[in-house]
């Protein structure tokens, strides 16, 4: 009897009984090939009667010691990573092209060789003299950093063998060119042989790896998914080029929070750290004025103040437009609807835009009420208290729900001379920190005392 088939898709992993030139799970093209089962490895046909090595068991209350760090001096960085970086790590980073991913990673790569790390930097993507001219510019030619440039996968891997170095930098991922499989660099076999062999190299030999990787036009890291599965971390470099701030954000962490930001300011130096980036994010804020509203927001484990700012006007089209920046536009579809069934304001025949200022994305609920407030307050013209903050989330009944972390968020915007918070109904406040607090218990109420009108 033939002994059945399994094919598995190299860039979501599912598996089927027969081949075909795309999978059914994720849509992509030519990421399934077969699979050797491993009764079907090169060692023997068959496992027959051979026997593995026993595993050491222990219960969930053995005792271990957290692993090392080697901080870099970037606090944003450092916070990013969980406290620093870990020995034996493998570190995912993408972004957009022209972001800042090769000026971010070498300061971090100046610094951590300044803090005692045998550091080597190989890039993939310029030669030398190109990283040499950066390294000046940013001020670093005098770092203790070591620098190549190869894409060939073997070539690397038996250098890194020979110099033992404590952190290895590969920029960047898609560049990286395996001699033994036969595909071009950047597709999905190569990036995902190439992933696999570094990230096993880095805990064989107790490298940490930094990997720069592409981003799609989606915002997705180029290749098979399988390769953020691989790695301990994977950051997003984040930002618009219109602003020079630039948001480092931890989307998956085995060594700390995930979802937490640090922030970074573009300028001719390089990147500079934002030890408060409520203070540089409302920096530029004028005058109140209809449709501007202070979002008091948490980001990882820290409170961010942002700016929304939204824009209501007559439509000359008969289908309106809805324009995002920042925040999810399905959501903001969510409150417009709210805001017509459950308090009779219609904004049928009118357009309507919305933006976070300063290239922040937003992607947490509380900032339901926030938006709720800007579009209200575009719509009736009527600005709102510039010294007061909005947040909350709200429910397709239109009842308010509190927003986690209450009280850290008012203390935020204390401490950035804000007197007042429109937030919610029972909410954990602890003390009302001294501010002049609306507490609406529904939408309707909120409209009512806000603007007026019920």
């Amino acid at each position: 009897m033939a002994k059945s088939k399994t094919f598995t898709c190299s860039a979501c992993a599912a598996s089927f009984t027969k081949w075909s030139g795309r999978c059914e799970n994720c849509g992509e093209w030519n990421t399934i090939a077969e699979e050797a089962p491993l009764s079907a490895g090169p060692a023997s046909k068959s496992l027959g009667g051979k026997r593995g090595t026993a595993l050491q068991l222990s219960d969930l209350a053995t005792a271990e010691t957290p692993p090392p760090r080697t901080v870099s001096g970037l606090g944003e960085l450092d916070r990013v990573l969980g406290g620093g970086l870990v020995p034996a790590s493998a570190i995912l980073v993408g972004g957009d092209p022209g972001i800042g991913k090769s000026t971010l990673l070498l300061q971090a790569a100046a610094r951590f060789a300044q803090a005692g790390l045998k550091t080597v930097y190989i890039s993939g993507e310029e030669a030398s003299a190109q990283v040499r001219m950066r390294a000046q510019r940013l001020g670093l030619s005098d770092a203790p950093v070591q620098l190549a440039t190869e894409t060939n996968l073997r070539d690397i891997l038996t250098t890194l063998e020979a110099e033992r170095p404590q952190l290895a930098i590969i920029d960047s991922i898609q560049t990286m060119w395996a001699d033994n499989v036969d595909s071009a660099p950047g597709s999905v076999s190569q990036v995902r042989a190439a992933a696999h062999e570094l990230t096993s190299f880095a805990k064989r030999r107790g490298t940490s790896v930094i990997l720069v990787g592409h981003v799609t036009k989606e915002g997705q890291i180029a290749g098979p998914r399988v390769v953020e599965h691989m790695v301990d971390t994977v950051l997003y470099f984040e930002g618009e080029r219109g602003h020079q701030f630039r948001i480092l954000r931890s989307v998956k962490n085995r060594f700390g929070p995930a979802d937490e930001i640090g922030v970074f300011e573009m300028t001719g130096r390089g990147l500079d750290e934002v030890t408060n980036p409520s203070a540089l994010f409302l920096s530029e804020r004028g005058e109140p004025s209809p449709g501007s509203v202070v979002f008091a927001g948490i980001e990882g484990t820290r409170p961010v103040l942002v700016e929304l700012q939204a824009l209501v006007a007559p439509t000359p089209h008969s289908q309106p437009r809805r324009t995002v920046v920042g925040w999810d536009g399905g959501r903001l579809a969510m409150i417009l609807a709210v805001l017509e069934a459950r308090c009779g304001i219609p904004f049928a025949g009118l357009d309507v835009y919305l933006n976070v200022a300063g290239g922040l994305k937003i992607s947490e609920p509380a900032a339901d009420l926030a938006v709720a407030a800007a579009l209200l307050s575009a719509r009736e013209d009527a600005a709102l208290p510039a010294d007061t903050v909005v947040f909350g989330e709200i429910s397709l009944s239109g009842a308010l729900r509190p927003a986690p972390q209450t009280e850290n968020r008012l203390k935020e915007a204390q401490k950035l001379g804000f007197s007042g918070a429109i937030a919610p109904a029972g909410g954990k406040m602890g003390s009302d920190q001294g501010l002049r607090l609306t507490r609406p218990a529904d939408l309707t109420s909120f409209v009512g005392e806000v603007f007026g009108a019920g």
